[in-house]
């Protein structure tokens, strides 16, 4: 047990589990970018304008959001994205609102989620992956 509370057999299921929020909240970023859903007003008509820096960076969130909650190629995947997600937080949250502080240019989702995919690329996709199956 962890100090009582939880289990430590229950360690791979959370890992996985955690593997899956994570990349359907990443892919609920890609589909509202590139179609339109669930509908954001920050990025309203963007996704019919193809070949912009928004819909780009949609269909990066879609394919990458797959990737992770399957489980394929979690490291690699992992590993761009948390680089990806902190060029996000400089470029987007910094750049354009001025401030470092995540509380006030709204890009604590962006540190989140870098620091997420960074646990991901050094231990993995976890039990019930893609990933996991190839190396039994």
């Amino acid at each position: 047990m962890l100090n009582g509370i939880i289990p430590a057999t229950w360690a791979p299921a959370l890992h996985a589990l955690l593997r899956v929020v994570t990349g359907l909240l990443f892919l609920e970023h890609g589909t509202s970018k590139v179609l339109g859903f669930p509908i954001n007003e920050m990025w309203q008509g963007a996704y019919a304008q193809m070949g912009t820096m928004t819909t780009i960076t949609g269909v990066i969130e879609l394919v990458a959001g797959i990737l992770i909650i399957i489980g394929a190629f979690t490291r690699i995947t992992a590993f761009i994205l948390s680089g990806y997600m902190a060029v996000a937080f400089w470029m987007v949250h910094v750049g354009m609102m001025k401030s470092i502080f995540p509380m006030i240019n709204q890009g604590e989702a962006a540190v989140f989620f870098c620091f997420v995919f960074l646990f991901f690329a050094a231990a993995g996709a976890g039990p019930y992956s893609v990933d996991d199956s190839r190396n039994t």
